[in-house]
């Protein structure tokens, strides 16, 4: 299996990839899509690798090919069931970025994750759909200083917060 051997010597020179992104909603700082290619790609076909990102049947795929065998390693999300073409846009892009990251291991500081990862005393009720669209238009009525009570207050499924995200980047 000659892939394991070029992702072998990719993975030793990639190295960590740098936070170049700030979401100043959530005062996070985060590798975005590009930070994360521009760091991993180079090197990839350096390697004789070919990274590949489709989505095929409501799922980003990605993958890595090594182009003299054929061989290819993959990671696969399947995306939220969303209508609105620019918050599909921004599922695709961040699931492209978990995918990859993912499927490398990359070392990348993720704030959310830090987040999660601390004991949790008491689990955080999920928010329906019917309060998730009330808070949702309070917030595009001004009420941004909600956000932080949402996100303090009640677990978050993906699609809401692809949908926040969206509200609070304009969108």
């Amino acid at each position: 299996m000659k892939i394991y051997e070029k992702l072998l010597n990719a993975k030793k020179s990639i190295g960590k990839v740098h936070k170049n992104a700030k979401n100043p909603h959530f005062k996070n700082n985060y590798a975005d899509i590009n930070a994360l290619i521009e760091a991993v790609e180079p090197i990839l076909l350096e390697n004789g690798l070919v990274l590949l990102q489709p989505v095929l049947n409501g799922k980003v795929i990605t993958r890595i090919v090594d182009v003299e065998t054929g061989e290819n390693v993959e990671s696969i999300m399947e995306l939220p069931t969303l209508t609105n073409p620019q918050q599909m846009g921004s599922a695709i892009t961040y699931y492209r970025r978990y995918t990859l990251q993912s499927l490398l291991s990359l070392q990348a500081d993720d704030d959310d994750g830090n987040a999660a990862s601390k004991p949790q005393t008491k689990a955080k009720p999920t928010l329906n759909d019917k309060g998730f669209s009330q808070a949702i238009e309070r917030i595009l009525n001004g009420e941004i200083e909600l956000v932080d009570k949402i996100k303090q207050t009640f677990t978050l499924t993906p699609q809401q917060e692809v949908e926040l995200n969206e509200v609070l980047n304009g969108r």
